[in-house]
């Protein structure tokens, strides 16, 4: 027979095994009908049931705010400024401008062969270069000077002061129309000295082709010419405004802009012509002489 030790110990290793938690259920009493303590357990049972419902609305109700949150955040940072929508829908004018712009853009830098010397052309540059130095407002305001200190008819100083104010005009209306559109030309390149002297520094207008277009219908009007010196005049007006364009200095539109430019100066320059005692009066000033020209 087993002994009372023997007994007990197997006893204590079946009640420590019924105390695992995988065997509660086959320890587990079921509740009295009725009881207080069944009614208190039950009452537990179906508040721990209720609890993780209850948990999870509310701990749902967080993440749906943040989610909220979140989805606001998402389409307000999806919304973009108004200056960085894009039109869906743009007016034909402004198309129409885009596509001038775009063509010109791209037509002037093919047509700037004489950009440097590494283009197709840069070969002809100084020589190029040389053509442009013609139409340049320095060049004809000394040019002008130095031919109404040698002239001596009143006729002449007639013409070259009307000349010299055409060409100071032309310069100033020029660079204040170029400081205010601040267009750059298609290459970039930094303005040359004549260029900072004459303050033709930016692309639009062309200045050479403003001043070459007054400066040859100034003299097609006040000059009598053969007609061969009148065509090679008007050629030399049209080389000077594509000279820019070469040099890639100017785009074409700047060019015809500046032809039409020159063609206004000549005009407000008639209305506004001087006569001929009011050029001696300023040739009298400027040379500090008082006396009229006999």
């Amino acid at each position: 027979m087993p002994s009372g030790y023997n007994v007990r110990s197997r006893a204590r290793e079946r009640n420590s095994v019924l105390s695992r938690p995988e065997f509660m259920s086959l320890n587990h009493q079921p509740p009295r009908a009725g009881s207080s303590s069944g009614g208190s357990s039950s009452s537990e049972t179906r508040g721990s049931a209720r609890r993780p419902g209850q948990m999870k609305h509310q701990t749902s109700q967080p993440s749906e705010e943040a989610a909220d949150s979140g989805s606001k955040d998402r389409r307000e940072s999806g919304k973009m400024p108004e200056e960085d929508c894009m039109q869906l829908n743009p007016s034909f004018k402004g198309i129409a401008m885009n596509s001038l712009l775009a063509i010109d853009i791209c037509l002037s830098k093919r047509m700037g062969v004489c950009a440097s010397t590494s283009s197709s052309w840069g070969g002809c540059r100084s020589m190029v270069a040389l053509l442009a130095l013609t139409g340049h407002g320095i060049t004809w305001i000394i040019g002008t000077i130095v031919c109404l200190t040698r002239s001596n008819t009143l006729a002449g100083q007639e013409v070259l002061v009307n000349l010299l104010l055409a060409l100071i005009l032309d310069v100033m209306t020029v660079a204040g129309v170029q400081r205010l559109v601040k267009r750059r030309g298609p290459w970039e390149m930094t303005p040359g000295f004549m260029d900072c002297v004459a303050m033709d520094t930016y692309s639009f207008p062309a200045a050479h082709a403003s001043r070459a277009a007054m400066v040859s219908k100034f003299l097609l009007s006040h000059l009598v010419l053969a007609v061969p010196l009148r065509i090679l005049l008007v050629l030399w007006a049209f080389l000077v405004g594509m000279s820019r364009v070469l040099l890639g200095k100017h785009h074409l539109t700047d060019m015809v802009c500046g032809f039409a430019l020159g063609m206004l100066h000549f005009s407000l320059m008639e209305t506004m012509w001087l006569s001929s005692s009011t050029c001696q009066t300023l040739i009298s000033i400027s040379t500090l002489s008082w006396s009229p020209f006999s």
